[in-house]
């Protein structure tokens, strides 16, 4: 027998939220901007996330768990299939689409793509527009804009927002806590994502290579845990490998005299430590996996997933 109380879940609302939209728009920014801490890479590149992510949001009105995955896009490659079709099946298992667009200009053929793929492979949830980087919307289009994008999903509520400054947060937690379901939470208020520390380091370290490299680089690379080692008071040692597909792109990660490569680990280094909270130890290094972009068998071994029509050929 026991004298605690059983909490009171009449009112609480909790659910999957799917955020959807094409890369670049801000996804990540706005979760760590809910979450109140940085748990999810960002960066001014796109495609910045590529696999799919839990950041849970737990107030006393319920619990959002916020479903990040990879931007939807024309994809030229293996590795963009597979980051479609990533962000896609994360919509069988939500209770609401929260599709993001960039309201600073009109919409573009992805989001219309995006669009349609709502309007045709969840036509049964609830979903909203969030129209962010309202901050960045030239005044004398903005009405302009928004009616643009309220064309693309008509019935769903739009919500102007800036996850860079916080305008609008408030309305947009509003309007989703309105149209989840009313249940207990799904996750301990403590929890706040489902990624391990080493997963979230190799996050960090490819969104540092995004911020240092040339456009044509950070995009064919691949980062690799090689090891994560607690050392007790001193900290933790990484040791991590940085894949890319040709010689000429290992040459220009490693730099002269290895100086790009001591950038992005001073980089990397310093957002893990902010996000662990204590001292790292960064051990980096560069290996050519030709075209692996295009090889679903390194794409398996890098935790991707394909449809299953696009998992033949290719080998190591």
């Amino acid at each position: 027998m026991t004298n605690e109380t059983t909490p009171n879940y009449e009112n609480y609302h909790s659910g999957f939220v799917a955020l959807a939209g094409r890369p670049n728009v801000g996804k990540s920014t706005l979760m760590n901007a809910l979450l109140g801490q940085k748990v999810a890479a960002v960066s001014p590149r796109p495609q910045t996330t590529r696999k799919r992510q839990l950041g849970i949001l737990t107030t006393e009105r319920g619990q959002i768990i916020f479903v990040d995955a990879p931007g939807i896009h024309k994809p030229h490659h293996k590795l963009g299939e597979a980051m479609n079709y990533e962000a896609l099946s994360t919509w069988e298992d939500v209770d609401l689409i929260l599709f993001m667009v960039d309201g600073s200009y009109p919409p573009h053929p992805e989001d219309r793509m995006v669009a349609d793929f709502i309007r045709k492979s969840a036509a049964d949830l609830p979903a909203i527009i969030a129209f962010n980087k309202v901050d960045l919307t030239p005044k004398d289009r903005l009405e302009a804009y928004k009616a643009l994008y309220q064309e693309l999903l008509p019935e769903a509520p739009l919500i102007p927002i800036s996850a860079l400054t916080g305008e609008g947060l408030d309305d947009l937690l509003d309007a989703i806590y309105e149209r989840l379901p009313v249940s207990p939470p799904y996750y301990d208020e403590e929890t706040i994502t489902d990624l391990t520390e080493r997963e979230i380091a190799a996050d960090l370290i490819r969104e540092a290579a995004l911020l240092h490299l040339r456009d044509e680089v950070p995009h064919a690379m691949a980062v690799r845990i090689d090891e994560y080692k607690e050392r007790g008071t001193g900290g933790a040692y990484i040791a991590a490998t940085l894949f890319v597909e040709r010689d000429s792109q290992k040459g220009i990660v490693i730099g002269k005299g290895g100086s790009m490569l001591k950038k992005i680990g001073t980089t990397a280094r310093q957002q893990i430590e902010a996000m662990t909270g204590r001292r790292v130890y960064l051990d980096l290094r560069v290996k050519v996996n030709k075209n692996w972009r295009n090889n679903p068998s390194v794409l398996r071994r890098f935790g991707f997933k394909l449809p299953k029509n696009k998992e033949e050929g290719g080998s190591e």
